[in-house]
């Protein structure tokens, strides 16, 4: 079976329209123009794995019928990532265990300061329902009787780091990004798929803007570049029609398989 990507969200940390419903440049008659908070899902034959717990996530469950979770991986700790985490609660009650989560050290420490009683026992009403894991530069999922690979990278995100996670060596996931570290580079080549962060056209102080994003897209080379993490700034239709044709806008939605 092949292994099927969907981009749950693909807006940047207020979404499209913003809760104020200001929809900037975007024009709101495109449906592909409303954005929830970036955040993606792996589906094998075995096993559901999500990528960040965005605050949009109930609805972005809900509109893909995705109706099991084995797994969550965290890029980083801010709250456009973290703060849909209560909604995995449904899943320990299907489950009747609790989640394994992954994340690293300073991602870690966030979700255990501030969502301390998803991972404590704090009376009998209340189980945990997460279990927390660092996570590995290198670990495997289950496809059926296969094993997938899953690398994770550490990039720079303005002043904290983010994580780019691989998968498969055919498809990278980099939704929060300023900087790749150039002694990654070679794990970028021969991808199928690069998701990539591209918030807007001006400079921006923790993320790629449209400029720097075709430049990566350029060097790496992936049959296939999908720009994620868009602002108001960015019209899908407008981006699509000037981007080359092995480039497109996410949309939330939109399903890879590989």
């Amino acid at each position: 079976m092949s292994l099927k990507f969907t981009i749950l969200g693909c807006g940047s940390s207020m979404g499209v329209p913003r809760s104020d419903g200001f929809f900037g440049k975007c024009n709101p008659k495109n449906i592909k123009n409303y954005r929830t908070r970036c955040s993606a899902i792996l589906q094998t034959n075995s096993e559901n794995i999500l990528i960040d717990t965005s605050p949009d996530l109930r609805t972005q469950l809900l509109n893909n019928k995705i109706k099991k979770i084995d797994k969550v991986l965290y890029s980083h700790m801010h709250a456009d990532q973290t703060h849909g985490i209560n909604d995995l609660r449904v899943f320990f009650i299907k489950r009747k265990k609790p989640l394994s989560i992954y994340a690293d050290k300073n991602t870690k420490s966030y979700l255990n300061n501030n969502f301390s009683y998803c991972f404590k026992n704090t009376n009998n009403e209340y189980p945990a329902i997460l279990k927390m894991n660092l996570v590995k530069d290198k670990f495997y999922i289950k496809n059926g009787s296969k094993n997938i690979s899953i690398r994770s990278l550490k990039v720079e995100h303005g002043k904290v780091k983010s994580i780019c996670y691989i998968f498969d060596n055919k498809l990278a996931y980099i939704s929060d990004v300023s900087k790749i570290y150039n002694k990654d580079f070679k794990y970028f080549k021969n991808l199928k798929y690069l998701v990539i962060d591209c918030l807007w056209y001006k400079n921006h102080p923790s993320h790629l803007n449209y400029e720097q994003s075709l430049k990566l897209i350029k060097i790496f080379s992936p049959k296939k570049a999908i720009l994620t993490n868009l602002h108001t700034e960015l019209d899908y239709e407008v981006l699509r029609k000037k981007l080359p044709k092995n480039i497109l806008p996410a949309y939330d939605g939109l399903k890879l398989y590989f």
